[in-house]
């Protein structure tokens, strides 16, 4: 009875399958950070890549600022760049202990290109009898709310209906335990919003931060809890950002248990359908025979002398992807691991990335723009703290990868919008990517097959398709398909249905 069963069941399955409802992408760029799109692998693998790691960019050695610089917001604003960040030394470091200086402080500085930044004078915070200094925030200022400019996230409010004068906002760690929001017009002279918390549930000692999910037209919150002892994260969406429902703790479906100390969730600038996080790992190795030859022994030894993990913890980064704000797929890697052991390296609160990305010009002449992502080295060592710059093909974060034998990429039923296909890969001399069109029951439409196909080989980030020399694809548009991609050698990052010419 059961053998009869069984190959109807699987029919109807079949059928199903078959029959179910394609994904509508219109014409959104889609990448491949996770497995949202793809029906099958087959000689592909997804691959993550690491970001390059460049210069250091900017040292927090003015005398207000020091070595506890940490939970950094960064992001284009017009024709410049700024990064908020928190100033003075770390309490428990020896520098401290030598020199104290105000850590509850939010600092400004400025970039035109990502690589050059300045402090602004902006004459607000008097520090040592001067308000020549790039100071936004002390604690005096949010006295009020028991603020702790220390634990602050800054963003620009790109929603249509925000008021000019709430343009920019600062989530910032209060008392009664919570997070308040504060707002500027400008992004220098800010207020606070409302005495009264936007929510209430969690620890909030890290960077707890808020921004406008322009597909949801909601804004979406994420801050530190703990999780039955261990560093987790939470959030919430609202339409209102003052007022935000029950938080709910983020999902790792097929992760292993990790502790997080930071989120670093956003929207992804050129898909923002694809939420984004790097998260700080926060791992505990206990002192061992591998510890003590790490660098800096004297000063971890000093740190432990406080509290044992201060000396035996070090952190990296992850990187993590969600297409509803709450079941992330997080890769087990490392996104950003600490390096060759050097000074200033492998302690904890390396590594912590940026909230926020920035696109800058690359070093190459001619080539295209990259992504810019900033890291701190350095943290409670020695003066001050560095930012490092890391840089990033855009699109680039994971790659469906196969080699020279070759391999293919099938999708899901799905439809789209547009006249012409793009993707974004890079092959070697000998490598190539080819794309078909498929029905719904994979079987090839005339005219898109593989060997209708103009082989397609280089480094792009925006190549068109072309099928015998004929890129339009209008006649599939609307209609459930399959794209079946064929790589050899090549990493394809992106694919995206437009209408208008690519060069």
């Amino acid at each position: 009875m059961k053998t009869a069963i069984l190959p109807t069941i699987l029919l109807v399955l079949s059928a199903v399958a078959q029959s179910a409802e394609p994904i509508d992408i219109g014409a959104r760029r889609e990448l491949f950070v996770d497995h949202y799109l793809i029906e099958r692998l087959d000689g592909v693998r997804l691959q993550l890549h690491r970001p390059v790691r460049r210069e250091v960019v900017f040292r927090t050695d003015a005398p207000w600022e020091g070595n506890g610089s940490a939970y950094q917001s960064v992001f284009q604003d017009g024709d410049r760049f700024r990064i908020y960040y928190r100033g003075g030394h770390h309490p428990n470091s020896k520098a401290y202990k030598t020199n104290p200086s105000p850590w509850e402080t939010l600092c400004l500085a400025e970039s035109k290109d990502g690589i050059h930044w300045t402090r602004p004078e902006l004459g607000i915070v008097e520090f040592q009898g001067s308000t020549k200094n790039n100071l936004i925030l002390n604690e005096a200022m949010v006295q009020e709310i028991g603020g702790s400019p220390a634990h602050t996230a800054v963003f620009k409010d790109p929603n249509p209906d925000c008021p000019d004068s709430e343009r920019y906002k600062i989530v910032i760690k209060g008392s009664p335990r919570g997070l308040y929001l504060m707002v500027s017009a400008d992004g220098i002279h800010f207020q606070l919003k409302s005495n009264k918390p936007f929510t209430t549930a969690g620890a909030f000692d890290s960077q707890n931060l808020m921004f406008w999910d322009s597909v949801g037209a909601v804004y979406r919150e994420y801050h530190r809890s703990f999780d039955n002892g261990v560093r987790g994260i939470m959030t919430a969406a609202s339409k209102d950002p003052g007022s935000f429902p029950k938080p709910q703790w983020l999902e790792y479906p097929g992760a292993a248990e990790q502790a997080l100390y930071t989120n670093q969730v956003q929207p992804y600038y050129r898909a923002p359908h694809i939420f984004m996080g790097f998260p700080m790992r926060y791992n505990d190795r206990g002192w061992s025979e591998s510890m003590t030859k790490l660098p800096g022994l004297e000063e971890r030894e000093f740190r432990s002398k406080q509290s044992g993990r201060y000396g035996t913890t070090v952190t990296d980064a992850a990187f993590m992807t969600s297409r509803n704000g709450v079941t992330f797929h997080r890769w087990g890697e490392a996104f950003i691991r600490p390096g060759p052991a050097r000074k200033d390296t492998w302690v904890y609160g390396d590594n912590f990335i940026f909230w926020g990305m920035v696109q800058t010009k690359s070093h190459l002449v001619g080539a295209p723009d990259e992504i810019s992502l900033y890291a701190t080295e350095g943290y409670w060592e020695g003066a001050h703290t560095s930012f490092r710059r890391y840089t990033l093909r855009i699109d680039g974060f994971v790659s469906a990868r196969a080699p020279l034998s070759g391999g293919e990429v099938v999708t899901k039923p799905l439809t789209f919008d547009g006249s012409q296909l793009a993707i974004n890969f890079s092959t070697s001399a000998a490598g190539s990517v080819r794309v078909e069109f498929q029905d719904t029951a994979g079987k090839p439409i005339p005219g898109f097959t593989l060997d209708d196909c103009d082989v397609q080989y280089g480094d792009q980030l925006e190549r068109v398709v072309s099928w015998k020399s004929d890129a339009d694809v209008r006649q599939l548009a609307g209609k459930s398909v399959r794209l079946r991609f064929e790589l050899k050698d090549a990493d394809l990052y992106s694919f995206q249905f437009t209408s208008k010419a690519k060069p």
